[in-house]
């Protein structure tokens, strides 16, 4: 535990960084400017957090710079992320837990993006419900959200549910903390943007969003629906015209917040099924990583019709085959099958409990390329099969049968 000390003019405990420091550390993460791991922070825990609660508790805490790292997209281009320190991650984790409470209570029921008891699948079956009852989608795509967040909107935000004026203080510092780049060049915020990447924007975009849509989709469209996770925000509509007006309305209203639309990724969609069959419509939206599109669906009692479902997205797994191939573990001819089992469950048991939420069956491409990968290691370890293709695949159909829990997909898809 940390030192003892005397309580100081703001009501943070030793308790409260302790905490945080816990959920901090639970969390991982990379370091920040000061290249200070989580590893070398814990060795000097007591001294650092002691430092931490002590500035807190006085009002003296500025923190640091935020690491700025490019985070390749699948367009090409990249975005920033922010990385604090561990320190002051432990700091902004005890205004989170302090303020998140209060602000858990007002969010709109909607809203799914991290949130205490929420999750992306909650989500996405909110989404899976939402498409059988409303014809039409509109795909919102908020353009560098994160990067062009108003401060002086938040802050009038913050006001209506923040009376202390120490926790909207280091708000408003965490928030003009400049970014630092690799060459040392630190860029300032300029009253918009909050770091993605640090422990407390999460919140604040939730609340900034809170305002600037979800109350106001609630009061100007009562009768339509929408699920919004942070940044991603799907909007529910019955017909093409009101699609089309809730559209432009929302770009007003972003606009008016100082943002706006992505043009090239907000869309019209027609959720086209067996019930609807009109033609020359966009009929495909992604939303956290699945695709939703019309698809065959089979019946309980025996038949198929179109229904409008989600599975896996194209872009999910091309980045997921693309992991394995760039792991290139089939030159890795000094490994045992158990070695890259061991190297590989944990992640194929990750992208399996997500992805194969819905429509298990569709991750069966995935585990069919590996399995390319893994007779190619086979036939690279064994010379004796001499470049036979079929004597590799017989060898690893030999490996599941006699042990079938070896790798994680051979448990729960059954797929060599």
């Amino acid at each position: 535990m940390i030192k003892e000390e005397k309580a100081k003019s703001i009501p943070v405990t030793e308790l409260m960084v302790w905490d945080a420091y816990k959920k901090v550390k639970a969390n991982r993460g990379s370091a920040g400017i000061d290249r200070v791991s989580l590893e070398e922070f814990e060795a000097d825990k007591l001294k650092q957090l002691y430092k931490i609660w002590n500035r807190l508790s006085s009002g003296s805490y500025f923190p640091p710079s935020v690491r700025a790292v490019d985070i390749p997209k699948k367009d090409g281009s990249t975005r920033k992320l922010g990385i604090p320190t561990v320190g002051d991650r432990v700091a902004q984790q005890v205004i989170k837990s302090y303020l998140e409470p209060r602000l858990e209570a007002c969010f709109h029921s909607n809203s799914y993006g991290y949130r205490p008891l929420k999750s992306a699948h909650q989500a996405v079956t909110a989404v899976r419900e939402n498409v059988r009852n409303y014809p039409w989608v509109v795909d919102i795509d908020i353009s560098k959200f994160f990067d062009k967040m108003s401060h002086e909107l938040l802050m009038k935000a913050l006001e209506i549910h923040v009376g202390e004026s120490w926790v909207k203080m280091y708000i408003q510092r965490w928030l003009e903390a400049p970014m630092e780049e690799k060459n040392g060049e630190k860029v300032n915020k300029e009253g918009m943007g909050t770091p993605q990447g640090g422990v407390i924007s999460p919140l604040l975009a939730n609340l900034f969003l809170h305002y600037v849509l979800d109350k106001w989709l609630d009061k100007t469209y009562p009768k339509l629906s929408f699920v919004r996770y942070a940044d991603d925000i799907v909007i529910h509509c019955f017909s093409e015209e009101e699609a089309r007006e809730v559209l432009e309305k929302v770009k007003e209203r972003l606009e008016s917040c100082k943002l706006s639309v992505n043009e090239k990724k907000t869309k019209l969609v027609y959720c086209q099924d067996h019930r609807r069959q009109k033609k020359d419509y966009q009929v495909k939206f992604d939303f956290l990583g699945f695709s939703f599109q019309p698809r065959m669906t089979r019946l309980t009692k025996g038949g198929v019709f179109l229904g409008y479902d989600c599975a896996i997205s194209t872009d999910s797994e091309k980045r997921i085959v693309e992991t394995i191939r760039q792991s290139n573990f089939q030159r890795w001819t000094n490994a045992t099958i158990e070695e890259i089992a061991l190297e590989f469950n944990p992640r194929f048991r990750g992208w399996i409990n997500y992805y194969g939420k819905f429509r298990k069956h569709k991750l069966g491409r995935i585990f069919r390329r590996f399995r390319f990968h893994l007779m190619k290691w086979v036939l690279n370890r064994y010379k004796s099969f001499k470049t036979s293709k079929r004597k590799a695949y017989n060898w690893i159909k030999e490996q599941r049968d006699k042990k079938p829990h070896l790798f994680y997909h051979w448990q729960v898809l059954k797929v060599l």
